[in-house]
Formats: structure tokens, C-alpha cells, sequence
């Protein structure tokens, strides 16, 4: 499989949702739908099928998170300096200019793409990683931010802990791992049942996305976001792939999750984490549509560095 066989069905159902939001074939109600229906259920059930398949193991040694969150803490950092610079910006926005420039799109775009590039290989080093991810970058972001309120520290981690405890993928990562931990698994209807909605997750994820990408507007916000843009799909993507293949050691296919993880656009949490606390919200919103739109092709480079084109 060439890196354009792989990038071309998954960037192609992107824009098959965009165009049909664009057209009015489908109508933003429906789009907003269809992403909470991926985010809230077909997600968590690929999430739980795949934790529980027979055969899911492996082990994860810590210089497969060195790498992706030292790659991650660099760009978060570059970027926070970088939103600093910028007229009326203050520090909460440059919070999260720092965080749209580390935080990857999992859900619509990483567990496809990954998937499709290391398959079986890559599984369990995906939801690992997705297992912390969400939890450290959600957690870290809405610590800071919350610590810019003055509020006490109970009432931080308060915050805290009601934004993952409502998190259906961070309780999918929990289920799955207590089920995986005892050994137990799906089976008759109700393994129908997960694996009818798990196997709906990634086509509805790349449509959804599609047809989220028409209500974001740009133009007033471009330098800025392509700016966060260049951090999240070069320096992100380049600072994991050195540490993890030229620092650390671990199997090929760890080292190229990571990578890859890395490599993908600014994540939709980034702007709903703007939207909470209604700082940035247009260049956040901004930077999740230009690097969506570059991901198609800076990914196929990332593949061929690869290998896996």
C-alpha cells in the first residue's frame, strides 16, 4: 500500500463530508449529530472492542512517552511563547495557542490513519497512548487555564475531574482497561452489538469532521493559525520521530505510532477548550481547519519517512 492509497480514502471522506455540508445536502444539525454520535459512541465501542480482542498485549517502555510528550511539551511551548508575542493576546490565550500546537486529533483522523498504516501492530501502542494522552494534554490545559483564575486548588482539580469523568473516550479507556485487566470480553449479541457500532466509527469520524470544517473561517485569522499550524504538523511530528528513533529504544512500530500520532492536525478539543473559556476561539478554530487541510499532504511525507509508503 503506497502513502497516497492510504491518505486519499481518509482525507476523501473528509471532504465528502465538507462538500456535503456545503452543498446543503446535509445540514449542520446533522453534522453536529453525527460528531456527537462518533464522540459518544461509536469511538468508545472501538475503543472497548479493541482493548478487549484476544491477543491485545504488549508493553510500553518509557521512552515511548519521552518521546511523544517531550515532542509535544516542545511545541506546546513554542507556540505559547510564540502567542505571547501577538497584540492583546494574553497569557490564558497563549495557554491555549501552545496547546492547539501539541494537541492531536485522535478521534476524527489518528485512530484511522494509524489503523490503516501499522494495523494489528499498532494497536496496542495506539490506545496506550490514547489512554494518557487525553487525560495529561485535557489536564494539564484546564489546570493552567483554571490556575489563571485564582481559584483554590481543590476547586481546580474539582474542574478538573468532572471534565473526564464526562468524557465518554476517557471512560471507554477505563472500561475496556478493567475488562481487559480481568479478563473479560464480548461475546453473542452483546459483541454484535459493540462491533456493529465500533465498525461505523471511522467513516463517521472523516464525515463528521468534513462537515464540521464549513463553519470555521480563516481569512481573519490566518497568520496566526498557520503559525500553530507549522508547529503542530512539522515540529511536533519532528521532535517525537528524533527522540523516539535516534534517542530512546523500542520496536519500530511504537516509535512510528508515536510519530504519527504527533503528525496529525490540531485536535477539536483545542477549539472546545477555546469555546469554554471564549479566548481564541477564532484562531483556534482557524488553526483545526488549515492543518486539516495540510495534514493530507505533509502526512504522506511523514508515511514515506516512514516507511509505511
Amino acid at each position: 500500500m503506497t502513502a497516497l492509497t492510504l491518505i486519499l480514502p481518509i482525507f476523501g471522506l473528509v471532504v465528502v463530508g465538507w462538500l456535503a455540508s456545503l452543498s446543503g445536502l446535509i445540514s449542520e444539525r446533522v453534522g453536529d449529530g453525527l460528531s456527537e454520535y462518533v464522540f459518544a459512541l461509536a469511538v468508545p465501542a472501538l475503543i472497548v472492542a479493541t482493548l478487549t480482542r484476544p491477543g491485545l498485549s504488549g508493553e510500553v517502555a518509557w521512552g515511548f512517552w519521552a518521546s511523544y510528550f517531550g515532542g509535544a511539551a516542545l511545541a506546546w511551548a513554542a507556540g505559547s511563547l510564540i502567542g505571547r508575542q501577538y497584540e492583546g493576546v494574553e497569557r490564558k490565550g497563549a495557554i491555549l495557542h501552545g496547546f492547539a500546537a501539541s494537541q492531536s486529533n485522535t478521534v476524527f483522523v489518528g485512530v484511522p490513519m494509524i489503523f490503516q498504516a501499522y494495523g494489528e501492530a499498532g494497536a496496542f501502542p495506539l490506545f496506550m497512548l490514547l489512554a494518557v494522552h487525553l487525560p495529561l494534554m485535557m489536564g494539564a490545559a484546564t489546570f493552567m487555564i483554571e490556575s489563571e483564575s485564582g481559584r483554590p486548588l481543590g476547586q481546580r482539580l474539582k474542574a478538573l475531574g468532572l471534565v473526564l469523568a464526562k468524557n465518554p473516550i476517557f471512560l471507554a479507556l477505563l472500561v475496556g482497561g478493567a475488562m481487559k485487566a480481568f479478563g473479560l470480553s464480548f461475546s453473542g449479541i452483546p459483541k454484535t452489538l459493540v462491533d456493529g457500532l465500533a465498525g461505523t466509527a471511522s467513516t463517521c469520524a472523516l464525515i463528521a469532521l468534513g462537515a464540521g470544517l464549513t463553519r470555521y473561517r480563516v481569512l481573519h485569522d490566518l497568520p496566526g493559525a498557520s503559525v500553530v499550524a507549522a508547529l503542530k504538523l512539522g515540529l511536533h511530528p519532528l521532535a517525537v520521530y528524533l527522540m523516539a528513533f535516534h534517542v530512546f529504544t523500542m520496536p519500530p512500530a511504537y516509535a512510528g505510532v508515536a510519530t504519527l500520532f504527533a503528525a496529525m492536525p490540531v485536535g477539536i478539543n483545542a477549539y472546545l477548550l477555546a469555546a469554554r473559556y471564549r479566548t481564541e476561539q477564532g484562531l483556534v478554530a482557524a488553526a483545526v481547519l488549515v492543518s486539516t487541510l495540510a495534514a493530507a499532504g505533509t502526512t504522506v511525507g511523514w508515511l514515506m519517512v516512514l516507511g509505511r509508503g
